[in-house]
């Protein structure tokens, strides 16, 4: 029997160049063509004989294109997106930060100062006696003076790579107990998607998942029980299953409100663990309630906001499908709303139209928003949605921290800062960044009563405060950076989780350099923590 041979004959390569110029054929060749010039007749007669004959299957032409192609059009002929620290437009696409045509994001206005085309807020004169009234009940609470802003500006300790990418745990983490680590991972089979401390007690936490069930847990015993389960039959398909991402507590009435993805709105009694009457239509059907917050002074006023492109306020007193107060519009998703912390009379919500909208009051005119401020939070997939957050300790209720999409170029690296924008004036009053901080910090908190800010960014947790609490000689502290992760490592193996990260392992470098992880190396950074590179 003869012995089978393996094919040696390959399929044929045409190479196509981007100019004219560059030719891959020999003159020869040229001459060759220009000789006898095929006719389109003989050329569909060769295709046909070439597709039926079975000698001849398997052997397809490859064409390989060295063209530039744009990646956002799709056309020839030009480049766009990132290269290196510089973000390049799409010349067939209106700028990408502030949606305008007619200029790039490089030289966008908005990108230059952020209160470009921003009205600063008027000095209040009342008209609205409701208001009027409203605001002498809070007077005592508020300063009259406008205190210096304390922004924390530099890292003073981080827990990096802190869980795995296992979906459906719950971390808890002290940062004065830098070393300590906590991980929950059997209270929810999907992603969590909100988690709130109970105000009553700091020590129990609710959590809401993508698995449509509600979660209390005892941070001291580990022990969690289950309030809802949306799902109680398990998968019967994408249409069916609900997910659960806004998520707020109201004290006062206590109860959890918590909205799924297609529109509806729950409340469950945190005395009983009960779901309370009848799920409430609060957004379009079909439409994910991503964001729910109750007014901290008025805890009837309830405000939500969702991917049809509005936030709407809501009477709790009178919760019903259609019962809204008002429907603050937006362009685009919108990703987040939260009243002023102290006050409850200012709004601010986040789009992804990159748009910062504020209302000065929920006694005025809220047709249309007090001030729009440009900024780059605008993403497209698997990244946590941007959130601008207010400062709790501010009085005026004017700084706000937010993280940013584009990066800037520090030195040839990219970074992502953290913005504090002064809302009252669209002005960029600090931003933060670490050079070897190089992912995007999407989820950014700050403490309510000391100038602490903690960031989150691809598995790992930083904490800011401000650089002159410490003195200049003072080097830091070597023990407060901590480096988790790769405990479950085998022998030759990697873990499931760290195939598909492809960049956290070059997350938080002491030189500001990416070098890839080692396997069972431990090695002592500058930051002082046994770490694995």
């Amino acid at each position: 029997m003869a012995p089978h041979t393996r094919r040696t004959t390959f399929p044929k390569v045409l190479i196509e160049r981007d100019t004219d110029s560059e030719q891959s054929s020999s003159e020869e060749e040229e001459e060759e063509q220009e000789e006898d010039p095929p006719s389109e007749e003989e050329e569909n007669e060769e295709k046909i004989e070439d597709s039926n004959d079975p000698k001849k299957k398997g052997k397809a032409t490859i064409t390989i294109s060295l063209k530039k192609v744009c990646k956002v059009c799709k056309k020839a002929g030009h480049e766009a997106g990132f290269k290196g620290a510089t973000y390049i437009d799409c010349p067939m696409k209106p700028c990408f930060l502030c949606k305008m045509p007619g200029h790039t994001t490089m030289t966008c206005p908005h990108r230059v100062t952020t209160e470009h085309g921003v009205m600063p807020a008027p000095h209040k004169n009342t008209q609205n006696p409701v208001e009027f009234i409203f605001e002498r009940q809070l007077r005592p609470r508020i300063t009259s003076m406008k205190p210096a802003y304390a922004i924390p500006d530099q890292v003073n300790c981080a827990a990096i790579r802190y869980h795995s990418r296992r979906k459906g745990q719950l971390g808890v983490w002290d940062f004065d107990k830098v070393h300590e680590k906590t991980v929950y991972g059997n209270i929810h089979s999907c992603i969590l998607n909100n988690m709130r401390f109970s105000p009553a007690n700091d020590g129990t936490i609710y959590a809401a998942s993508s698995d449509g069930t509600i979660s209390c847990t005892d941070l001291e015993t580990g022990i969690s029980s289950s309030l809802m389960n949306l799902n109680p039959d398990g998968w019967q398909g994408p249409n069916t299953w609900r997910m659960l991402y806004g998520m707020d507590i109201n004290l006062e009435k206590g109860v959890v409100l918590v909205a799924d993805n297609f529109g509806f709105l729950y409340l469950v009694d945190t005395r009983s663990n009960s779901q309370i009457g009848k799920a409430i239509m609060i957004h379009k059907k079909g439409s994910k309630v991503v964001g729910l917050h109750c007014n901290p002074v008025q805890p009837d006023l309830l405000l939500s906001c969702g991917n049809d492109h509005f936030a709407r306020l809501w009477d709790m007193r009178r919760l019903e499908s259609g019962s809204t107060l008002y429907n603050l519009e937006h362009k685009r998703v919108v990703n987040s709303a939260y009243f002023s912390p102290l006050s409850g009379t200012k709004i601010l919500t986040t789009s992804q139209d990159n748009r910062l909208r504020i209302w000065d009051s929920i006694f005025g005119n809220l047709d249309i928003p007090s001030r729009e401020i440009v900024h780059s939070h605008d993403f497209n997939r698997h990244l946590t949605p941007f959130r601008a957050e207010w400062d709790p300790k501010d009085p005026s209720e004017s700084l706000a921290v937010i993280g940013r999409y584009i990066s800037e170029n520090y030195n040839g690296t990219a970074l992502h800062p953290i913005d504090f924008i002064d809302i009252n004036t669209g002005q960029l009053v600090a931003e933060v960044m670490d050079p070897n901080i190089t992912t995007i910090s999407p989820v950014n908190k700050l403490h309510p009563r000391d100038d602490i800010l903690a960031s989150g960014s691809s598995r790992s947790l930083f904490i800011w405060r401000p650089k002159e609490k410490y003195d200049v000689a003072e080097q830091l502290d070597t023990r407060k950076i901590v480096v988790f992760g790769g405990d479950d490592r085998k022998r030759g193996k990697r873990s499931k989780d760290e195939y598909d990260d492809d960049s956290d392992d070059e997350k938080f470098n002491p030189k500001g350099k990416n070098t890839k992880a080692k396997k069972s190396q431990k090695e002592t950074t500058r930051y002082g923590r046994k770490a694995k590179r």
